[in-house]
Formats: structure tokens, sequence, C-alpha cells
């Protein structure tokens, strides 16, 4: 890894007189903190506002990914605030807010606001309305709310709707959160009296609609508008304003003074004075100026920048102003985007709609700027000076012909915005000069036109993959006087279109012609060639002359001119309405028992969002604790021809290098499962980039992760294979070939009607739960025992690799867990490769060590779901009955086989769908390859094959000419025609068929299919889609002896249960589900029963929590256990009569020396499948499911939306419906980001993972999900053959695959587009459905116009594996 960089040397007599300007700077920080005032003598000068909190243990705000995409860091900052002259309540990012940012306000954290017995409002809604799963994201989410009603204590539905916009859920799917927060909106609509706004009931309502409105009367009492009143749903604590923390009084008189702090290495400056900046600036030009430091923080995390002197400059008021004049707007270059858009939006009212053209466009574009809590800090300032060529607001500074004025100590620099960006990341800034304001030009009010316009792969929060400013002079017969076309995302600066700008000039606009040479020129413009850096080449072209195009003719309906005709359909963007959502709660009603069957929370919700629960790296520090931070390989394939640690060990604080020399054994450097082909530590190899080679201990992070890249690394390059093409044209497997071979497929290919054949490319998923993999090892002082404290969903596993690592035996160590930031598959086994790393390093120093991954070091180490490939083959009749099935599936297994084998297992058992093929025959084969090694992932291979399925159900449908939704019906399993499926299983308790009719009829399926047909016919450029899509997913370890559990139940004198069991709680509710079952078994209250953590010493030999059959198995496990002390207890209760409690029954069972504690175990029956054989029970039942979705799709841009989606599913007698509907939204809208937005890149020219943060990968956020999500469950039908426990189903996996109905809804209306541009062609659409595959699938003449071919030999960019 490369040393950190080090800007340019300074001379010695700059810094001398920077101390001589600096010497009367104070050097105390003075803020408050949740209401408790702090003086700082001695800050960090290196410490951000998190780690700072977290040092003093409020450890309520989470590092989730450091780079401010994820929200889990989330506080609230007030201050006074000098462009408004309010005081207002900015929700920030802990995780980039410089500790000296803080001076003179207050900061609010998840702790401050409440606890879990006086929990804040927000905090009880979002915990009992099921908002939480997991956790870890949940404190940023309730201080985002916070921040919102804060700021507006009667928000509207909008402002709720968009407040979540700087933060991630990974768990929830949104839907429940989204309700929570809803509840403290001022309805926008409807009357204040009506029931759902509170009130008592509306008289419309009352009446029914023929009553007419009370508004109607005349006599002006009743007739009065109510204000509409903020809802307290009932039982919850009512929302009060004015019982908030208040700002502190002293902070109103808070002098604000320069201030000057640090050590050797690293100097703050806080100067609070144009002029205190100016002289700085004029003695030290090379000081790096930080406003909102929401891209210096990632610098110094990521890019290992070092800036020895920085200057904070966010609490200089003259930076913060802005004035209205009479040609321009005047904005202070330090004017944060919150206000900015405040700023433009009066803007626009004191000049005018006409005139206020720019200051429209820039409020567009901040409107998807980031999150809030960027833009909360960041400013226009920052912007410029960092000059990316992506920035959403620098194409509309130089389309406006803004001026930037610069200031230094002794002239002021007005700079045409024109001119400003001279290359990549430069600009024409002095170098002892700062922005100090920006000039914008307020548009003509006649003959001027202006727009914006942006394209990224997720709506909100993201960075653009173009964006553009385009401005138009026109005089009063309509040509062009002038022209600004300035795009971002077209070359390495922001950058003007200027052949079609010179072409344009002159030209008159309404001319046909005019439009056509224009999107020419720009072709011209930017030709770019099929390699180019960022990829997308053809895409990005497409977009530059869609928005063009768009442009054009929103002009020309400004115009209203009669000579050339308007396309209004290339007008305006796909806007989203406030997202709504239905369930049903009486799903349960008909076998709810005492406790089970019914809506409760999350046992942990109310300690999630207080920031209470406790995730590892919350664990106190431990006395001579030291933290650990990987080496890494920076190749895809290399021999190691040096490692020398010296470098790190030379650095202050580091302790210790660790590598496979510290080891118990040679042999202890092997792991894996099944398969021990992996090694903790590479020894003379390197076989992907991110391999672990060392790890560097040191007494801080901070320190540990310098010292890491300074260990000098010597490689030698090997070829390396990253695609699943090339291992197969390399013939790079794995030793893993497995089949399933049925009936006579040669003679049933040879008769049947049609023989169809087709490839199905699917890419992989990163898991990004929101804790990243964390452990801590404490050796103890005997016996070479050690305690490890993992985030794994695997502590048994854990237990066995961790006592070969440090040579005892396995009793020796104690692997626990109390909970898991979220989990997904990602911990199951690839936890193990930290924990073994960490306690090695612990073994060798005798000491505690800690780790947690950085965001970008978990995706480069930790694996994924595997992308696929298929080769398949299909018969079928004329009639649409499928006769036989031949495939050929591999999969990407990476550098290490890992789990891969049983998920190309699973694909192979799931490649049938839900339909009954009577001849099959299909092989699987694991990719061996040098990219992460990839792993278990929700649904572990199910969701791949059932892809392969649907995919070849929609082209044969196409080939065919039939509606697919019939070709899917006639093919079901049925108990008319066959319930065994090609693995030779029954299918029993059958409920796809009725659910696929109950979805179509609840969500009028067959009238919202007529409606869209109609609307396609009569919109050009945006087209609708619908698709339905089944599912069965198969219940069981497909490793037989996974398929077993234990538990422990101890019931104490006071009458408290104390449950343990194989299980770990990863967000999924399965403590939730198994205190409901003891407490059932029991007959006790559920708050009686207390599950405290999972450990390899109260229950040993478990399986990982996995396969969603952790309920099935943990539930009976418990229940077996609590049927003994029943048996043991009958007497006691019979003696002490019905009224008894457990406490009494308890005392006296205790004296009459009965043993209250009891140790359950449960193995599944039934079960053993043989392969190759082709003979046993593969699963021991299937969960079900149907679910519908529609989009709408601009088929300008690739843009879309889910309109509504409907699911329904079988989960049989649900234990616990609230969490069983956690579980089905949040599978679903992770299974839309696998099939939508969810891209896996590599570099190719490094080998390396691009997509490694918030920032490149793009997992949904909460504008993303379904505008209507509609979700129920099975009920009125028996389930007679599930022998479960309480007859439920497992329900973690099953959902997921159904999220890929957006996708072939997607697939829909791309067919639309194709047809109305004459391609009626096969549509072959790889997943995942991005907003680039979406545009390129289209067929109109722009985007031929923009076609990149490849030149012989070119290779694209990045590479999808």
């Amino acid at each position: 890894m490369t040393p950190g960089l080090v800007e340019p040397a300074v001379p010695d007599q700059a810094t001398k007189s920077l101390a001589d300007i600096t010497t009367s700077y104070d050097d105390t920080l003075r803020f408050y903190l949740n209401g408790t005032k702090v003086v700082l003598d001695e800050a960090d000068p290196e410490v951000t506002l998190l780690e700072y909190l977290r040092g003093v243990g409020l450890t309520g705000t989470k590092l989730g990914c450091a780079e401010g995409g994820c929200g889990a860091c989330t506080v609230v900052i007030s201050q006074y605030n000098p462009t408004t002259k309010e005081i207002y309540h900015a929700s920030v990012n802990a995780c980039l807010a410089p500790l000296v940012s803080v001076d003179g306000k207050h900061v609010i954290t998840v702790e401050g606001i409440g606890n879990v017995k006086r929990p804040h409002p927000t905090q009880e809604r979002i915990a009992k309305g099921n908002g939480s799963q997991c956790g870890f994201c949940t404190p940023g989410i309730v201080m985002s709310l916070y921040a919102l009603l804060r700021n507006k204590s009667e928000p509207s539905e909008h402002d709720v709707e968009e407040a979540f916009d700087g933060n991630l859920c990974r768990c929830t799917g949104y839907r429940p959160i989204l309700d929570a927060a809803q509840s403290f909106s001022a309805k926008s609509s409807g009357c204040g009296k009506a029931t759902a706004n509170g009130g008592g009931g509306c008289c419309m309502e009352k009446n029914g609609n023929g009553g007419g409105c009370c508004k109607d009367g005349a006599d002006g009492t009743d007739g009065e508008v109510q204000p509409i009143k903020r809802f307290t749903p009932p039982g919850f604590i009512e929302y009060k304003p004015d019982t908030e923390l208040i700002f502190p009084p002293a902070l109103r008189k808070h002098e604000f003074k320069p201030l000057a702090f640090g050590n050797k290495r690293k100097r703050w400056y806080r100067p609070v004075t144009l002029q205190q900046l100016l002289e700085i600036k004029s003695v030290y030009p090379s000081a790096k100026v930080i406003g909102g430091s929401t891209e210096t923080q990632i610098e110094v995390k990521f890019k290992g920048m070092n800036y020895s002197a920085s200057v904070f400059v966010g609490d200089i008021p003259e930076l913060r102003q802005f004035s209205f004049q009479d040609e321009y707007l005047e904005i202070g270059g330090n004017v944060v985007l919150t206000d900015l858009e405040k700023i433009c939006a009066d803007a626009l009212e004191h000049y005018g709609e006409a005139r206020g053209q720019p200051f429209a466009a820039i409020l567009k574009q901040i409107r998807y700027f980031a999150g809030r809590q960027i833009r909360n800090v960041g400013t226009p300032a920052g912007n410029l000076a960092t000059a990316s060529p992506i920035s959403d607001l620098n194409p509309v500074f130089v389309a406006s012909n803004a001026t930037l004025v610069a200031k230094s100590a002794d002239k002021t620099t007005e700079i045409p915005m024109s001119t400003f960006f001279k290359g990549y990341r430069s600009t024409a800034l002095p170098p002892d000069a700062i922005i100090a304001s920006l000039r914008i030009p307020v548009a003509k009010e006649k003959g001027e036109y202006m727009r914006a316009y942006k394209q990224a792969k997720r709506k909100d929060d993201d960075i653009a993959i173009v964006n553009a400013a385009l401005r138009l002079s026109l005089n009063e017969n309509h040509i062009v006087e002038s022209a600004d076309l300035v795009y971002g995302g077209m070359a390495p600066i922001t950058i003007a279109a200027k052949k079609a700008m010179e072409f344009l000039q002159g030209k008159k606009f309404t001319d046909l012609p005019t439009l056509e040479g224009t999107m020419g020129a720009l072709g011209e413009d930017f030709d770019l060639r099929f390699g180019v850096p960022g990829g997308m080449a053809t895409y990005r072209k497409s977009l530059a002359l869609s928005f063009f195009y768009k442009f054009y003719h929103e002009v020309l309906s400004k115009l209203h001119a009669e000579e050339v005709e308007v396309d209004t359909q290339a007008i305006g963007e796909i806007e989203r309405d406030i997202s709504s959502g239905l369930k049903d709660h009486k799903a349960a009603e008909a076998y709810e028992q005492k406790t089970l069957g019914k809506l409760k929370p999350h046992v942990a919700a109310m300690k999630q969002v207080t920031g209470e629960a406790q995730y590892i790296d919350d664990i106190p520090l431990q006395k001579n604790e030291l933290y650990g931070v990987l080496v890494l390989s920076a190749k895809a394939h290399a021999r190691l021809v040096s490692v020398d640690p010296e470098p790190a060990l030379d650095l202050p604080g580091v302790v210790a290098y660790v590598d496979h020399k510290d080891l118990a054994s040679p042999e202890a450097n092997w792991w894996g499962a099944p398969s021990c082909d992996e090694t903790f530590f590479a020894i003379d190899e390197v076989f992907t980039h991110g391999q672990p080679i060392g790890m560097i201990l040191a007494d801080s992070a901070k320190r540990a992760e310098q010292a890491a890249r300074a260990v000098k690394i010597e490689y030698e390059d090997l070829p390396a294979i990253f695609t699943i093409e090339e291992a197969i044209e390399k013939e790079s497997y794995f030793n893993h070939f497995k089949h399933i071979k049925k009936g006579d497929f040669e003679k049933a290919f040879a008769e049947a009607d049609h023989v169809f054949t087709g490839v199905v490319r699917m890419g992989g998923q990163e898991h990004f739960y929101l804790e990243t993999q964390a452990c801590l090892a404490i050796p103890k002082p005997e016996d070479g025992e050690m305690e490890i404290i993992s985030s794994t969903q695997n502590p048994a596993e854990t237990q066995a690799y961790v006592a070969k690592v440090v040579g005892v035996a396995a009793n020796k160590i104690v692997t626990k867990i109390k909970r898991m930031g979220g989990g997904f598959g990602g911990k199951e086994t690839r936890s193990i490769q930290l924990a073994g790393i960490v306690a090695t390093a612990a073994n060798k120093v005798r000491r505690p060590v800690r780790c947690m991954l950085n965001r970008d070091e978990d995706i480069m180490t930790s694996g994924q779901r595997h992308p696929f490939l298929a080769h398949w083959k299909v018969a079928v009749n004329s009639d649409g009955k499928l006769q036989a099935l031949d495939a050929d599936v591999f999969c990407n297994g990476g550098w290490s086989q890992d789990l891969s084998g049983a998920v190309v297992e699973r694909s192979l058992s799931h490649i049938d769908g839900v339909y009954s093929i009577p001849n099959v025959h299909v092989r699987g084969r694991v990719a061996k390859t040098n990219t992460v090694s990839n792993t278990a992932f929700r649904g572990f291979g199910g969701p791949q094959g059932m892809f392969i399925a649907e995919t070849y159900m929609e082209e044969i449908a196409d080939h065919l000419k039939m509606p697919v939704e019939k070709l899917r019906e006639i093919n079901m399993y049925s108990p008319e025609t066959n319930m065994v499926t090609h693995f030779n299983q029954e299918i029993k308790d059958w409920y796809v068929p009725l659910m696929y009719k109950q979805v179509q009829e609840e969500s009028q399926y067959e009238q919202r299919r007529q409606e869209i047909e109609e609307y396609n016919k009569t919109h050009k450029w945006n087209k609708r889609g619908l698709a339905i899509i089944p599912t069965k997913f198969g219940i069981s370890f497909t490793a037989l002896f996974l398929n077993q559990a234990g538990a422990l139940v101890h019931i104490y004198h006071d009458g408290s249960v104390l449950v343990a069991h194989g299980g770990t709680e990863m967000g999924q509710g399965l403590h939730t589900k198994m205190t409901m079952i003891a407490a059932e078994a029991l007959q006790v209250p559920q708050e009686n029963v207390y599950i405290s953590e999972t450990a390899t010493n109260t229950v040993a030999n478990t399986s990982s929590t996995a396969a969603s059959a952790s309920s099935d198995l943990n539930g009976y496990a418990i229940w077996n256990a609590c049927k003994q002390l029943n048996e043991r207890l009958a007497p006691f209760r019979e003696k002490l009569g019905p009224d008894a409690t457990m406490k009494d029954i308890a005392h006296a069972a205790y004296f009459a020396r009965v043993n209250l504690s009891a140790q359950g175990f449960y193995a599944t029956p039934d079960i053993g499948y043989v392969w190759g054989e082709n003979t046993g029970q593969m699963f021991f039942y299937f969960t079900q499911g149907v679910a519908a979705a529609e989009v709408e799709i601009d088929t300008l841009t690739g843009d879309w939306t889910c309109r509504r989606a409907d699911i329904k599913m079988d989960v049989g007698r649900s234990i616990n419906p609230a969490i069983d509907y956690g579980q089905i939204e949040g599978a679903f809208v992770q299974g839309q980001g696998l099939f939508t937005t969810e891209e896996s890149l590599w570099v190719r020219a490094t080998g390396g993972i691009f997509t490694k943060g918030p920032g490149a990968y793009k997992i949904p956020g909460f504008r993303d999900i379904p505008q209507v999500f509609n979700v129920g469950l099975l009920k009125d039908v028996q389930w007679e053959n599930l022998r479960t426990i309480q007859r439920s189903r497992g329900v973690g996996e099953p959902p997921l695959f159904m999220g890929s109905c957006v996708f072939f809804a997607i697939r829909d209306a791309l067919k639309a587009a194709r047809a109305q541009f004459g391609e009626h062609g096969l549509l072959s659409l790889q997943s995942p459905a991005t907003v680039e595959r979406i545009r390129i699938s289209c067929a109109d003449p722009i985007l031929k116009q923009a076609w990149v071919e490849p030149k012989e030999g070119e290779k694209s960019f990045f590479i999808a594996i």
C-alpha cells in the first residue's frame, strides 16, 4: 500500500509567520453536548466528531461507511445561522464533521433525546411501528426525523418523505419507518376533522358521500377550514415541540474566537473573520481550506492524504451572506446548500419565473444533491474548489455565466466561471486566494431559457453519471443569439459543448434542422471512446443528446411556435407520489394464541432506537487493548517478492505486525468450509485484490491505518481471470460438479413442437449490512483460553478455527455474539477470516485486539452474492406446455471455494421455478477466478435458479406470442397434472396457484394491464410495464448434518426465564420469536423471558443461522426444553391452582429440589437427498409467494420508478406477523436492488473492486421503494402437512426473489419502448436492469446516433464479473 501522500513542503519562514499571525488565537473548544457544557483544552486535531462522541461513550452514533453516504452517524448540531439569522438544527454526518466545527454549537445525539424508560416520540413510534430490525442504522434515522421536527414542528407529508434522503437501511424495506414518521406530518390534504388526520371523523365520512360537506354551509361556523391537527396514534406519546432540549442560552452569547490547536503532525485554524482567513492564506497558500469537510475527510480516510495545516471556514459570517441585486444574485462562497435552497426559492419569488430561471435550475439540482446531512454543511465554494467533473451545481454556474469573486490579502479578482476549470481537479483560483462569493446573473425577461438535468444510478443521494445546464437566448424571430450547453460527467472537467454552441449561433431555433444539426454537433463534442474512464460510453453520450432533445422541446413549448411540432412527451421527468402501503393485520387472527400469532415489535427495538443496543465496536475498551488494521493485497494475482513491515513499525503507537509466521502451525493457516482451500494470511502468492497479507497492531485505529499504508510490498504480476466467460474459456473451475437428471429429455426435445435456447446473465450483490465485519479477541491468563466476541452468524465454526490458529482445544475458546448490525449470509463464513486473524494477533501480543473493518475493506475482503451465467434449452409444445429443460449453469466462485458448491446446487434445485417440467437435465459448475471469494447471501443460489426459470418463461412467451401470465399459469405444479419436482420431491400444501389468482384479483391486474396498454399507445418516451412473479423456496440446509439445533432454558426463583439457543440475532427477529415460543410454552408473559446472547459455552455445536430454518430448528429445541420443564412443574401447577404465577411455581419446585433447567434438542426429520442418484427428500417444505409490480420508465434517460407492488406470502401460521411483514418488505426491497440498482464493478487496470462504498454501490433508498407497497399473508387455508413449530414457515430468504417482478415489469415496459420504434426482436435483458441497461435496450434514433462500438482490441474500463 502507498504511504500517505503529503502536500508540497512549505518554506520554514511561512510556518514561522503563520505562527506569528495566529499567536493570539485561542486553543480551547467550547460547545454543548446533549445540554451539557463541554470545554476541551486539548482537542486532537485529527479526530472527527464521530470519533470524539464514541470515545466519550456515546456509542449510539454508528460508523457505517465513513464517507457520509449511509447516515448511520447522523447527529443534530443546533447553531445560530448567520445566513438566515435563525437557530437551525442541522442533521450532520458525524463521520465527516471535524471536531473543530462544533465550537459554539449544541451537539445532540440519539442518547440526548430519550432512553428506553423515557423515549422521545420519534424513538417510540419507530420502535413500536416495527421500523427497526438490525438497529444499526436506526439511531441515524431517528436523528434525521428529530432534525426535521425541530425545524418544522408540523412537517408536510412531502417533508417527511424527503427527510431521510441521506439515510440507508438494509433490513426494513423502509415502509414501516415512513409510516411511523408520517404520524408526525400535518396531512397535506383532506379535512382536519378526518379520522386519518386525528379528528373525530369528517362529515363526509359520517354522512356517507351523499350528505355534502360541512364546509359548504353558509353559516360560517361549521364551514371554517380547520387547521389540520397532527396525528398521535393511540397508545403513543404525543409530540410536544415545547418540551424539546432548548438551545443553550449561553450559546446565544457565545463569542466566536479565532482558534488554533494541534500538534507537530497537524494543526487546525478556525478564523472568524474574512481578514483573518486571508492573512493565513497569504503566508501559507497551501493550507487546506475546509468548509463542510465532505471531500477532505474522504481524502484523509481513504486516499491517505495528510494536510499538515487545515483552515475551517464554516464560522466566518461574511462568507455566508447573500444579496439580491438588480442584475444578479450574489451568494457568499460558504453559504450552505440547505440555505442556498431557501435563497433560490426566495430569488424565484423576487425576480419572477422568467428572470429567476437560473435559480430554478439550482433548486432542481440541489434537490437530488447528496443527502440532507451533506447539504447542511456543503457549500458552493467547496463544490467549485474541488472541481469535481460530476458536480451538479458547477454546470449551472458556468451556463448562467456566473462570475466568481476571489479574494486574497492584497487583491480581489473576478473570474468568469467559463474560464475557471483548467483540468482534472484544477482551477484558475490563485493559490493565496479564497472564493469569497459568486454572482449569478438573472435571466432576461424575454427570450432566455435555462434548464438543468441530471441522471444518476439512483434518484436520491447519488452522484451524477451525466448532468447538464442548458441555456439559450433567442430574439423575437427565434434566432439564437447565444447558447451555453454545459455538461458534467462527459470529460475530466465541467465542459461546454463548443461545437454545438457554435452551430446554434445565428440559427433559427424553430427549424427542425437546428435540432438535428445540434444533436450531430453534440456527437462530435462528446465523441467518447468505448474504453473511456468511468465506462458507459454509449449511455453517457445518449444522455448528452437526450438532455438537449428534452430541452429543445421544452423551449419550443414555451415559444408556442406554429412551424414545428412540439414533442410534449419528451418534456419533464418521472415524479414520485407520497408513498403508501397496506398490510393485512388480521391475517393471523384465526390461530392467535396467548402470545403466538400476535403482532409484537422486535424485543430490542426500543434499545435500538435509543442507541442503547450494544454492537461489537460499542463494547467499552479493554485494558491494554490494541487496534488491528489489515494489510491487503493491491494486486489481483501476483507473487509476493517481499513484505517489509519495518517502515510501519517505526511509526508512533505501532506495537506489532502479524502474519502467517505467528500462527500456531503452518496447517493452522488453512480454513474454509466445506473445502479447506483458503489461507488467513497470504504466504508467497496473492490470488485476489484485497487478500489479507498481514495485520498491523497499534494503540489507535488511526495510527494502525497509517501504519498499514506504510508496509512496503513488492509484487510480481501474474495473469488474472475475472469473469465467468474467461473462466470457461480457460477451463478454470473448482473441483465441484453436480447435476440433476430426470426423464427422457432427449426424446422430449426430438418430439416437441418447438425448441428454444437462450443465455441468462445475472450480476452479484454486495451484502451491505450496515455493521461491517467486526471482532474483539480477549486472551485470558490461564491455559490459552480466549474469548471471541464476533459479529458472526456462525459462532461454532468461529470457535473451531480460532482454536486451530491459537493451538488449543475448542473447550478453551468461547465465541459469543449479542446481535449483529445485519448479516444476510455475509457473516456465515466470511466473518471467520477476520476472527481468525484478530485471534492470531491477540495470541501473539497476549493483549485484547479489536478490529472493525472500514466499508471499503469489508467489500474488498468479504465476498458477495455469486454472479451466474446459464445456457438453457427448453422444449415446448404449441399449447405452451413445457416438455423438457436442459441447462448448463455456472457461478463465479472467486478465488476460493467457500460455499460456492452448495450455492450452485441450490440454483439447480430451484431452476424449475414453480413449473412442472417432465424431463430435466441440469448441470452446475463453479468458476475459479481472481476476484473476492463469493459466499452465502440471502437466497443462497435460489434466486439465481429462479431467475433463470423466469427468464426462459419470458422469452418462450415472446417466441410463442403468448401472454407470459398465461404461460406461467398453465405450467404450474398442480394436483391435476404433477406435484413431483425434478429432484423427485412431492410438493405438499401447495398454494401458489391460489395466491397467483388472489394477487391478480386484489391488484386489479387485468384492468391495469389494459390501462398500461392504452398508456403506452399514447406515450412515446415514457412506458409502463407490469409483471407477476411466483416463487417457491425450499427450506432446509442442503447439508443434512446442519439441520439440528440445541437450546437451554433456565427458570429462576423469581419466575423469570432465561433462554439460550444456537441461533444468532441479526435483525431478523429470531430472539423475538424464540421468547414468544418460550412464553407460550411455559404460559408466562413474554416480558418475563430473556435471551442474553448466543455463546458456544451455553449451547455447543450449533449450525450457522442461515437457510431460513433458524425459527424452525431453534424454536422446536426451545419447545422441547420447555416441554421437559412443564412435565416437571405439572404437579406444582396442579397443587397451587390455575392462578399461581411462575414465581410461585418455581419457588415451590426449587424447595422440592426439582431441576429448573432443561436442555432441548431438535433435528429435522425425513430429509436426506442423495446427489447423482436423485433420491431422498431435499427440503422439509417450501415457502411460497406471489408478487406483482408496475413500473414506469423514461426511455430518454433510463430513469424509472416502481409505481406499485402487491405481495402475497404463504408463511403458514405466523409466529409473529409484524416480524414476518418486516422480513417480507425488507427482502423484497433487497431483491429489487439485486435486480435493478445494485451493480458490482471491477477496475480492469488494477483488478480491484470499484463499487466499494455507498458512493459507487447503490442499494435502494427511501425513495426507491414501490410508491404503493401492499403486503398480505395467505389466510383461510389449511396446512395439513406442515410439521414445523406452530405450523409456521421460514420467511427470511423466500421473499427476496419476488423483487424480480420489478425487473420483469421493466422488461415489459422495454418491449413497448422497442416496439414504438419498430424493434420486435427478442429482448435478452441482463440483471441488474440498471438505468444504463434500460436506456441502451431501447431502439430509438437518439440511442442509435449515440452508439459507441469498441475499436479492435479495445476493452471496457470496468469489468462486471
